[in-house]
């Protein structure tokens, strides 16, 4: 697209191809070599190669899935891998309730939305939020699917993948290739930063996070977010509109 997004792809299935081949450069890349890194972490924890791909297929969303492998290693009770999980997760539905207005299109069957909720993860929703307000509204489903469904498909790859190199990568190495995804997100959102509040939560975040992490370990992640993103949005939520 020579440095600039189309207006419009011309069709939906030409929208669907599209995306499809944007979301096999950079993004294919970062996620796949940290969802080798998780297929990794499967088999230091003993778990079997169709658990670990059914956890990338059924809960797409990395940073819970090794939430649930690190707690399944160390005998969890599944009360509270259930709520481990779901506390990492969350995030993702203020995430789906912001792009969804953008993704309506007359005689979509409610259906469809369900299954595109699915395939919301953090990178996918990153490009859908900059590109479908920009489309087409008939194009816009087909972005969604072809973009995030091709990173689902290269994750679930790199899951077997990573599962059988297991033994030829160091421990280390699998490690870091997990945390190859938030460095990425991080990179995305900074490349685009005309929003104040989004500078601010990113800037506020940066600053808590350490000293949460410092009052407590388990739940400093999640303060962080909570409290960065309200300070970070709240000017902009409280803003009156001028009249006149």
């Amino acid at each position: 697209m020579n440095g600039c997004f189309s207006e419009s792809f011309g069709s939906p299935a030409r929208a669907f191809l599209g995306a499809a081949r944007e979301a096999l450069g950079a993004p294919a890349l970062v996620l796949g070599a940290s969802y080798i890194g998780f297929g990794s972490l499967v088999r230091a924890s003993d778990m079997t190669v169709a658990m670990g791909l059914y956890s990338t297929f059924s809960g797409w969303a990395l940073p819970g899935q090794v939430a649930l492998v690190e707690l399944y290693a160390v005998g969890a009770s599944l009360a509270a891998i259930i709520v481990a999980v779901a506390l990492t997760n969350v995030r993702l539905l203020p995430m789906t309730l912001a792009l969804m207005p953008h993704l309506r299109a007359p005689g979509t069957k409610r259906w469809v939305y369900y299954l595109a909720a699915h395939l919301i993860a953090v990178t996918g929703w990153v490009n859908a939020m900059r590109r479908c307000p920009e489309l087409p509204e008939e194009e816009r489903l087909p972005f969604l699917f072809g973009f995030s469904g091709m990173l689902w498909v290269v994750c679930l790859v790199a899951t077997v993948a990573g599962y059988y190199l297991a033994g030829s990568v160091p421990a280390q190495v699998s490690l870091g290739l997990v945390f190859l995804n938030p460095i990425y997100f991080m990179l995305v959102l900074t490349a685009d930063l005309r929003d104040p509040a989004r500078l601010r939560a990113m800037a506020l975040g940066a600053m808590l996070g350490p000293l949460f992490y410092f009052v407590d370990p388990d739940w400093g992640l999640l303060l962080t977010g909570v409290v960065a993103g309200t300070l970070g949005w709240l000017p902009k939520l409280v803003r009156t509109p001028s009249r006149g």
